[in-house]
């Protein structure tokens, strides 16, 4: 049984009429409508839709001049600053796609990427030069294109942050295969060759990497339908008008969520996406304050960290029209404490959850803005259809039965790069002749069409023949007053295959002791069935968390 389209929840269409245009080209064609309109917003600055138009065809000049080509691929390992932005639409206006990789990737990492991808040609930042220098030692890079977080601020801001920050950094040795970003524009600005490719919009785009908490980590292939369908229907469900609204993009570029929710979808509908190129609690709170935003999406841990911002005490968040949360799952008890901050600070909204994966860009799935249920992801987005089936199989299991997430629809990837048997167990095509994403994560959904999201598949304990979901001992754990974040494991053990042990983070104000594990202990006890109890609870100043914040348990392990 396909998800069925919740149409009462508002006034929601069933179907949208998506966009035959490239990324480029629909960003572009909302330029010539906004004109001075702010597209960006950065570091106090505010960069026009006219002004980002012409940003990004001097851009792809450059590519172009470079020797970049149609079906090519270049590495951005930029932060978000506005130099990812016109990168991403630069090239694909003349027909190469972006691989967004984190710029605090290791330097094996970074070779594996590129390797991956296949690029011969990198955008970085001066933060990261010496990086890059190292990377060359074992892997050639034909060209190396290096920019400064002070190349896009104004004169007077551009001088401070090079006597302050930049003037740290090595100095870029400029060469035949080293440009800084000045150098490189110069080429383009008289540049007077044709550079607009023909593209096809089903094409690939952009090439996203998998977050790598289980398995390899893979190149993603996105296309620009996938991601121009993408910002229509968040725009759609985020039931407000998003033209002319603003985005805190504090989620990262190189992330699905960041670059298709936070920039890409405010972009394509004339809003405006403030980049936020790093993130602190302070610099955060004082974001909030200056620009007073209308949407905010994040992971659990970005609104873990604001419910304690001191800095935001007694700010007036009347402005919010939607917060959205994703990328990991959010805690019953987590929702209510930021449900409760948001109240507190005269917001007239609650967070509403979301699910996705990188393989359909981001989200697919949201909490209709007038109906939440307890425990729920949400319902899916336009044209987008759930199924629950048997894991490892096609066969749909009924409404109220765990299985696996399968999804269907138009942002659902192409495939990944160089792995041809993953794909075929990723993208299969089911009896209906429907080609539908198997996500590997364990969920069911109800006969209204709520999703429920358990956990990843691999990440199930089993023990003594029970399975355990640990996200499930994770909620029981975060509502004693003493934790405030947990992750549960499976540690091996031969009698029991394996057994159940937690980390918490205690609350502010408490201190780790053997009674106050006892009592936890004894709080778990009270909720949670014998056999899927923890055998022990060690107390950590933190937990560990992958490059875009989700709390790394592989590491745990």
């Amino acid at each position: 049984m396909k998800a069925p389209w919740v149409s009462s929840y508002g006034d929601l269409p069933f179907n949208l009429t998506y966009s035959d245009k490239t990324i480029s080209e629909a960003v572009l064609e909302t330029a010539a409508r906004e004109g001075g309109f702010p597209a960006l917003s950065f570091m106090g600055k505010s960069i026009s839709y006219s002004s980002l138009a012409a940003n990004i065809e001097t851009t792809a000049k450059s590519f172009h001049a470079l020797g970049i080509r149609p079906g090519d691929r270049v590495m951005i390992c930029l932060p978000n600053v506005p130099q990812a932005v016109y990168c991403l639409y630069a090239l694909n206006r003349i027909g190469a796609s972006a691989c967004m990789v984190h710029p605090l990737s290791a330097v094996g990492e970074i070779i594996y990427y590129l390797d991956e991808g296949g690029c011969d040609c990198v955008v970085t930042l001066d933060q990261f030069y010496g990086k890059f220098l190292e990377v060359k030692k074992q892997r050639p890079i034909g060209k190396l294109i290096v920019t400064r977080v002070s190349d896009e601020l104004p004169a007077i801001k551009a001088l401070a942050f090079r006597l302050m920050t930049e003037r740290k950094y090595p100095k870029v040795q400029s060469g035949a295969d080293t440009l800084t970003w000045r150098e490189f524009l110069a080429a383009g600005e008289c540049y007077d060759k044709e550079y607009v490719a023909e593209k096809d919009y089903k094409g690939e785009a952009v090439v996203l990497f998998s977050g790598g908490t289980t398995g390899v980590t893979k190149g993603i292939r996105l296309s620009d339908f996938n991601f121009n369908a993408l910002a229509l229907q968040t725009a759609v469900m985020s039931h407000e008008d998003v033209r002319h609204l603003k985005m805190l993009a504090a989620m990262p570029v190189f992330h699905g969520f960041g670059l298709g929710v936070c920039i890409h979808t405010m972009i394509y509908s004339g809003g405006t996406a403030i980049l936020v190129p790093r993130f602190n609690v302070k610099s955060y709170a004082k974001l909030i304050k200056d620009n007073r935003p209308n949407f905010i999406a994040g992971v659990p841990t970005l609104f873990e960290g604001i419910t304690g911002n001191k800095y935001l005490d007694g700010v007036d968040l009347s402005c919010l029209k939607g917060v959205f949360s994703g990328g990991d799952s959010l805690t019953i008890e987590l929702k209510k404490k930021f449900d409760k901050f948001l109240a507190d600070h005269n917001a007239g909204i609650r967070v509403r959850e979301g699910y996705g994966t990188t393989e359909c860009v981001t989200a697919c799935c949201l909490t209709p803005y007038d109906k939440e249920k307890e425990g729920s992801i949400g319902i899916p987005y336009p044209d987008t259809y759930f199924k629950i089936c048997q894991v490892g199989d096609t066969v749909e299991v009924p409404y109220g039965t765990e299985g696996e997430i399968c999804v269907c629809g138009p942002s659902v990837m192409l495939g990944y790069i160089n792995h041809e048997e993953e794909n075929a167990q990723t993208l299969r095509r089911h009896e209906d002749g429907e080609v539908w994403l198997h996500t590997g994560d364990l969920g069911m959904m109800d006969e209204e069409g709520f999703v429920y999201f358990r956990q990843r598949i691999k990440r199930m304990i089993i023990t003594s023949g029970y399975n355990v979901y640990p996200s499930q001992i994770e909620n029981t754990l975060e509502q004693h007053p003493a934790v405030r974040r947990s992750c549960v494991i499976g540690v091996p053990d031969p009698y029991k295959m394996q057994k159940v042990k937690a980390f918490v983070v205690l609350a502010d104000g408490y201190q780790d002791s053997p009674e106050l594990r006892e009592d936890i202990l004894a709080h778990c006890r009270r909720h949670i069935a014998k056999y899927a109890l923890p055998y022990t609870i060690e107390v950590k100043d933190s937990l560990p968390t992958t490059l875009v914040g989700k709390v790394a348990y592989t590491k745990l392990q």
